[in-house]
């Protein structure tokens, strides 16, 4: 009967030892993963390593918002690429860029900018909880209304004018950025 308990003993103590080595395994792993997730950049420094925001960055430095966007808090972005600069008529481009126009085009990058962290699936809650909408405040001070068309999420600012988000959640140090395919140009700023 010695032996018995003793050989029950010894596989309870191996078992025990295994148990715990794959438990700290377990837990190393997923703090590298955690580590790998994390970003040490700020949504400006990830903006311009961005080749397809090169105009938002251009636009950004134009207003003195990247240094905005460097700070440290809680910024969402909603980003138009480049090619979303591109659909803006020239004309459009030029008042905008135009020295004489500062306010005028900070106001405008200032329609993208919400001043807390929004991920997709925040957003996606925020709509269920909205019966299919959520309107969220940008630094402007107005409302961009998210909604959902197909399995897009369309952002509507309070002109009329819709972006739908094509790349979504780049989570940075200081918030996220969600790429859009249309810049928010309103009207009432030409």
């Amino acid at each position: 009967m010695k032996k018995w308990t003793s050989l029950v003993s010894l596989c309870a103590l191996f078992l025990g030892i295994q148990a715990y080595a794959q438990d700290n395994a377990i837990e190393f792993k997923f703090e590298n993963l955690i580590s790998n997730i994390k970003t040490e950049k700020s949504i400006l420094e990830r903006t311009e390593s961005f080749a397809n925001h090169s105009s938002l960055l251009d636009a950004l430095r134009a207003t003195n918002l990247d240094k905005v966007l460097d700070y440290t808090g809680e910024f969402t972005v909603f980003a138009p690429s480049n090619l979303a600069f591109e659909k803006l008529s020239k004309n459009t481009i030029d008042k905008l860029y135009d020295p004489e126009n500062r306010k005028t085009l900070r106001d405008m990058l200032s329609y993208h900018i919400v001043a807390d962290k929004l991920s997709a699936s925040t957003i996606l809650k925020a709509m269920c909880r909205g019966n299919g909408i959520a309107k969220f405040t940008t630094i402007q001070g107005e409302k961009i209304t998210a909604t959902m068309k197909g399995i897009d999420i369309v952002l509507t600012d309070t002109f009329g004018n819709s972006a739908v988000i094509t790349t979504a959640d780049s989570n940075q140090s200081n918030g996220i950025i969600h790429e859009v395919d249309t810049v928010f140009v309103p009207e009432k700023m030409l």
